[in-house]
């Protein structure tokens, strides 16, 4: 059985006891998360169910591990033959989140 839930701006395939890491979410560790917007689900039959755009009444529940950050992404600029550089470093905040139940 798995759901397909657009959290964060990404569409995220979810499995019950699977963690996943998304774009952070204003919530404290150990909370727990309600995704409404779910796009598919797949029964443990092998029955397919799709929305237009969302299906309704079915939603994906978790369990707020941490508030994490990702990887560090290098941007380096340069203007040429100006001795322009310039070296910034950014990494975006993310949230681990167990999915604990899927709801059709």
């Amino acid at each position: 059985m798995y759901a397909i839930v657009k959290a964060g701006g990404r569409q995220e395939k979810v499995v019950p006891g699977e963690v996943i890491i998304i774009d952070r979410l204003e919530t404290e560790a150990g909370a727990e998360v309600t995704f409404d917007k779910v796009l598919l689900i797949e029964d443990a039959d092998g029955a397919v169910s799709t929305g237009t755009p969302y299906l309704a009444g079915a939603t994906v529940v978790g369990i707020v591990q941490a508030q994490t950050k990702g990887k560090k992404i290098r941007v380096f600029k340069t203007k040429r033959r100006k001795q322009y550089r310039k070296t910034i470093g950014h990494r975006t905040l993310q949230t681990r989140v167990k999915v604990t139940s899927i709801n059709a």
